[in-house]
């Protein structure tokens, strides 16, 4: 991760990993590097920008080591929306945050890298494909832990094949999950599992 990334983007790689081992615990740094190469490994799969998704991988969790607190204060400062869903749920807006610190700390301008970071804990409806190789990189890589995800095996199978389709596994068990645990399901994610996977489902 010593290149740079051409183009508009002139930010070392190399810098930037120095810069999230500091920011981030050990266990969050050795995450924050799985997404980084998965999400490269499935840009090569897929044929998109291996460098972008090297970048977001390794910033995607860069607000993780602010407290909610702090996450809140960056959004509301600089007029970012936060939902009400947000305001109650503590594991969602870092995305919200973290692009805001990409670009604004990190010195990040590519409108898709920021965009990747943004959603890549809810997904949306008509995502890019970089945004769903950092979304599904960041549940499949290889530290990642079965626990919400106890098809994990199979939906790392999945996402390689077909990239949809790896996308429309991961949202229904996501959500199936959440469903058995009494969790509050955020709206985004309910509308992004409909956009992807209610043809699916006939």
């Amino acid at each position: 991760m010593d290149e740079e990334i051409k183009g508009t983007e002139a930010v070392s790689l190399k810098k930037l990993r120095r810069h999230m081992e500091q920011a981030l615990k050990p266990d969050r740094f050795e995450h924050s590097l799985g997404v980084a190469y998965t999400a490269a490994s499935l840009a090569m799969r897929f044929d998109a920008d291996v460098r972008k998704a090297l970048t977001a991988g390794i910033l995607h969790d860069c607000a993780k080591g602010l407290d909610h607190e702090e996450q809140l204060k960056i959004c509301k400062k600089n007029g970012i929306e936060i939902t009400a869903f947000e305001e109650r749920n503590k594991k969602l807006l870092h995305a919200k945050a973290g692009a805001w610190l990409a670009e604004h700390k990190y010195g990040i301008t590519d409108p898709e890298i920021l965009s990747a970071i943004r959603w890549h804990t809810t997904g949306r409806p008509g995502m890019t494909a970089l945004e769903k190789i950092v979304f599904l990189a960041d549940i499949i890589e290889p530290h990642r832990k079965p626990f919400a995800y106890g098809r994990l095996d199979e939906i790392r199978h999945a996402v390689f094949e077909d990239l949809d389709r790896g996308l429309c596994l991961t949202l229904t068990h996501l959500l199936e999950y959440l469903r058995s645990q009494s969790e509050e399901l955020d709206p985004t994610t309910e509308e992004t599992w409909r956009f992807y996977c209610r043809d699916e489902q006939k």
